[in-house]
């Protein structure tokens, strides 16, 4: 196994808590907490890699966090049905302790969808490879998600990024979309037109001249576009409307070796992101173009610092360069090591690995 890879496991196991959560970040204050998003994706990784027990404790923990705010889930869901205006108080929120406490002293963007629709695609992905049911407490927790996202799914609210919670997000209704296929798949019915009803939305509302945008009336990409072939699977993978999206993220989103956000990101000054350039790396080699996936793996290989730790952004080509020192006053440097990267490096690996094509010989020190 490559090195980076098992530093990553060990990365991410030394940060998992005792509840099973996973902190995003160990060294970066704001981090402190677990987004059921990121987790996701980070048990997702690390039952590629064969810590099944780690994602299991994570899902267990999630399960565990949902189900005792069953009230604000019954609240959210009938205030919605009745066309009544969702206060903070009624909705989830999008990170929680390491102990499923809210925990949250600052102000923070906390109504965000796409990390639980995220998370029942996680589950169901686990199931696949399980001879065992689905555990009840996660069948019970799922269906209260199920029935949230069903009553919510078409309310404005944060993005992936924690931004712009005037729109509907692409990105946020792909993540639903594979929640409600997850629920479908774990036994768990009556979801698939509210399924078809938000890929209808999708392809009414976010797609323009040809390809997608960030949210309805937008015509820009974001690299989280990404989610609709991989994982979330609304649309295949050569559809050619994800062909022209993905050829904008190339042309607009990278200027070095990496992947930015989108065109107008000033977060640390809108710099390269390593999650965002293994997850088009992960779509590259789903789609066969295993030499640019390459690419992406050597580069995040070279992100890396003498301790193989894995950044969240790299200062590099920055979109707006004079936003970087400020929110280094403000937060501190960019954090890392970040979870969330080593599981996407992770999943770029392994997707490579499965089509049998790390075994090539080394060429100049990359893996080509």
């Amino acid at each position: 196994m490559d090195e980076l890879i098992q530093a990553s496991i060990k990365i991410i196991l030394q940060n998992q808590s005792e509840s099973g959560a996973y902190l995003a970040c160990p060294n970066f204050p704001t981090y402190h907490y677990s987004w059921f998003r990121d987790g996701s994706f980070i048990a997702y990784a690390m039952t590629l890699a064969g810590e099944r027990k780690s994602a299991e404790r994570f899902y267990d923990w999630v399960a565990s966090t949902i189900r005792a705010r069953k009230a604000v889930i019954q609240r959210a869901v009938f205030k919605a049905n009745m066309g009544i205006l969702l206060a903070p108080v009624d909705v989830l929120h999008t990170r929680y302790t390491a102990e499923g406490e809210d925990g949250t002293t600052q102000e923070w963007p906390n109504f965000q969808l796409d990390g639980f629709g995220t998370w029942l695609w996680a589950i169901a992905e686990y199931q696949k490879e399980s001879n065992e049911g689905l555990a009840p407490a996660w069948k019970e927790a799922a269906s209260w998600i199920g029935e949230y996202l069903e009553a919510l799914w078409q309310h404005p609210c944060y993005d992936c990024w924690e931004e712009y919670p005037q729109e509907i997000h692409t990105h946020t209704l792909a993540a639903i979309y594979a929640g409600f296929m997850a629920l479908e798949s774990l036994g768990i019915s009556g979801y698939t037109e509210t399924a078809q009803a938000v890929k209808d939305y999708i392809m009414q509302h976010c797609v323009y001249d040809g390809y997608f945008v960030k949210f309805p009336g937008s015509y820009t990409v974001d690299a989280s576009l990404l989610g609709l072939a991989v994982p979330y699977q609304v649309v295949a993978l050569d559809d050619p409307r994800m062909i022209e999206t993905v050829n904008r993220i190339r042309a607009s989103l990278m200027r070095g070796g990496g992947v930015h956000r989108y065109p107008t990101d000033t977060y640390y000054g809108g710099g390269e992101w390593v999650l965002l350039t293994a997850w088009l790396g992960w779509y590259e080699a789903m789609k066969g173009d295993v030499n640019l996936a390459y690419e992406r793996l050597n580069w995040i290989k070279s992100q890396a610092n003498k301790d193989l730790e894995l950044p969240e952004q790299v200062p590099a080509s920055m979109v707006d360069a004079n936003n970087y020192q400020p929110w280094i006053k403000r937060w501190g440097e960019v954090a890392s090591p970040l979870l969330w990267s080593h599981a996407k490096s992770m999943i770029l690996y392994h997707t490579l690995d499965k089509k049998n094509s790390l075994s090539n010989p080394v060429i100049d020190g990359s893996y080509r």
